[in-house]
C-alpha cells in the first residue's frame, strides 16, 4: 500500500525497548523464537535463563520448525550453537530437548511409570551427589501425560515434590532447567506467571526476559497467565507492568495484557 517496509519504517522512527517490542511483535512465532534463542547467544556470554524459558516449552513440532528458522535466518546448526555455548549437564538436557524424542503417544504404562519413580528416587534423593543422566533421560524422553503421573506418584511415595528434590540435589542453570521442565508440565500458566514476575522482582527490570515471555505467548495463553498471575500474586498482570516499565512501550505492553 505504501511502496515501504515496515519493519524500516519502524527503525527510523521509534527506540529502545518500544522498538524492540514493536519490532518482536511483527515476526512469525518460529521466527521470533529462534531469534530469541540467537539473541541469547550472541556476543558475550550466554543469558542460559533465556534458552531455557523458549527450549523446554516447546513440543517436538514446534522445535523442529525453530530449528528450520534458525538455520535458514543465521545459517547456522542451533544444536551446535548450543554445544559450544552451554556446557556440563544443561548442555545435555537442552540438546536432548532440542533434539526432539519426547514420547508423544497417550497411552499410559503404569510399570513404566513406577519404575521412573524408583529410577528418579534412586538417582537424587537416595544416594550421595546425583544422577543427571537419570533426570536428563525422563524430563526430556517422557510424554507430558506420562511425567504428570509420575510427578504425583512421586509425591504420594516420598512425601514431597519432584521440584524439592531437584532443588535441593542441584545448582545452577541445571536446576533452573530442570525444574522449568517440571513446572511447565505441571502448570504452563503457573510457569509464566512465575517468569514474568521474576523478570520485574527487585531493582530494575529485566526487559528482555519480560518481552521474550509476552510476545512468546501473546497468542496462545496470555490470558490464562494472566488470570493465574492475579491468583499467584494478587496484582493484576498489566498494573504489574505498568509498575515496572514507561512510557510507551509500557502502553503497548498494558495493551497487550490487558485482555478483559
Amino acid at each position: 500500500m505504501f511502496g515501504a517496509n515496515l519493519e524500516d519504517k519502524l527503525k527510523g522512527e521509534l527506540g529502545g525497548h518500544f522498538l524492540e517490542l514493536c519490532l518482536c511483535l511483527l515476526m512469525p512465532s518460529c521466527q521470533f523464537d529462534a531469534w530469541c534463542l540467537h539473541q541469547a547467544m550472541k556476543g558475550i556470554g550466554t543469558k542460559e535463563i533465556r534458552l531455557i524459558e523458549v527450549i523446554s516449552t516447546k513440543s517436538n513440532s514446534e522445535m523442529a520448525t525453530i530449528k528450520t528458522e534458525y538455520k535458514n535466518i543465521y545459517g547456522r546448526d542451533l544444536e551446535g550453537d548450543i554445544v559450544s555455548e552451554t556446557s556440563g549437564h544443561l548442555r545435555n538436557i537442552l540438546v536432548s530437548l532440542i533434539q526432539g524424542r519426547r514420547d508423544e503417544e497417550c497411552y499410559l504404562n503404569s510399570d513404566v511409570m513406577k519404575q521412573d519413580v524408583k529410577d528418579l528416587f534412586e538417582a537424587g534423593e537416595n544416594m550421595l551427589g546425583t544422577d543427571e543422566s537419570v533426570f536428563n533421560k525422563v524430563l526430556a524422553l517422557r510424554s507430558v501425560g506420562h511425567l504428570q503421573e509420575v510427578f504425583k506418584i512421586y509425591r504420594q511415595q516420598h512425601q514431597q515434590d519432584l521440584e524439592a528434590v531437584i532443588a535441593s540435589e542441584t545448582s545452577g542453570d541445571t536446576k533452573e532447567a530442570y525444574l522449568a521442565i517440571v513446572k511447565y508440565i505441571k502448570d504452563p500458566a503457573a510457569y509464566f506467571a512465575e517468569c514474568l514476575h521474576k523478570s520485574m522482582a527487585g531493582i530494575g527490570t529485566r526487559d528482555e526476559r519480560l518481552i521474550q515471555i509476552v510476545v512468546d505467548r501473546s497468542e496462545l495463553d496470555l490470558k490464562d497467565i494472566a488470570e493465574k498471575y492475579m491468583e499467584m500474586y494478587k496484582k493484576a498482570l498489566p498494573t504489574a507492568i505498568a509498575d515496572d516499565t514507561s512510557g510507551d512501550y509500557r502502553k503497548l505492553l498494558v495493551r497487550l495484557t490487558n485482555l478483559n
